[in-house]
């Protein structure tokens, strides 16, 4: 099985984790939302919601940080952090 992109996202001030699925739209995508603002999740708590998604990251592979903005070419726009990992889904009884 091909390894998927999963991402994490500060909107509106709460973390979101999502797994963007191919050929569907965003409602439709496997996610969870933190309902606090203050610190980022953890790797224990993001793999914990991974887990529940049915996804675990792929083995020796670690969130990476990329900064985006709200209007792209603006210095002075709100900044967007974006992590991401590779994952899999995760397997039950040897069938992914």
């Amino acid at each position: 099985m091909m390894a998927l992109p999963a991402q994490m996202s500060n909107s509106g001030g709460r973390w979101s984790l999502y797994v963007p699925l191919m050929n569907t739209t965003a409602t439709a995508w496997p996610g969870h939302v933190w309902n606090r603002t203050a610190a980022v999740p953890t790797v224990l708590e993001r793999e914990r919601v991974l887990n529940g998604l049915g996804y675990e990251s792929v083995p020796g592979d670690e969130w990476s940080w990329i900064e985006d903005s709200d209007i792209p070419g603006d210095p002075a726009s709100p900044v967007r952090l974006i992590a991401a990992v590779r994952v899999r889904p995760l397997l039950w009884g040897g069938v992914a």
